[in-house]
């Protein structure tokens, strides 16, 4: 519930909070997501072994999708969607949990599993469970990029 919170609590445009939640908890629910709601191809079936799946989903509104990126150039919901998304990876990170964000998804096959209406299109699951490694914050033989090759101070 502690990663939820964070998740219901982030900022969106227009305070529209497009955002939805599906929580599977069982067994059965996690091997349909991995299983029939993931693309083929990637091999992820170690997805069903993370005891939480979050599936992130979009309520479309006319307003902020249509209107406002037509004005501005921006579509905004997906932004929201991915703040969202992650304040629940950075409050498991606090909480010594890991999480994996898989966008490599059926959204139409996801909606019926999780029992949503047209109007909600998923757009993630987030995997939620106690990593292998014992810091999960750590980066220690990470690819990630260099600071010098993201930053530019103005």
């Amino acid at each position: 519930m502690r990663l939820l919170e964070a998740a219901r609590l982030a900022p969106s445009a227009c305070n529209r909070q497009p955002w939805r939640f599906a929580v599977a908890l069982t067994p059965e629910v996690r091997r349909r997501i991995v299983e029939d709601g993931f693309l083929p191809g990637l091999g992820m079936s170690w997805a069903r072994e993370a005891p939480v799946h979050v599936v992130l989903g979009m309520e479309r509104s006319v307003l902020t999708h249509g209107v406002a990126a037509a004005v501005a150039g921006v579509d905004y919901p997906w932004l929201d969607l991915g703040i969202a998304g992650e304040h629940p990876v950075l409050a498991a990170a606090e909480l010594g949990l890991g999480t994996c964000w898989i966008g490599w998804i059926r959204p139409r096959i996801l909606r019926r599993i999780v029992g949503w209406p047209v109007t909600v299109r998923p757009v993630a699951v987030i995997t939620v469970g106690y990593p292998r490694d014992a810091d999960p914050r750590s980066t220690t033989g990470s690819r990630r990029r260099p600071m010098d090759e993201l930053l530019r101070w103005l």
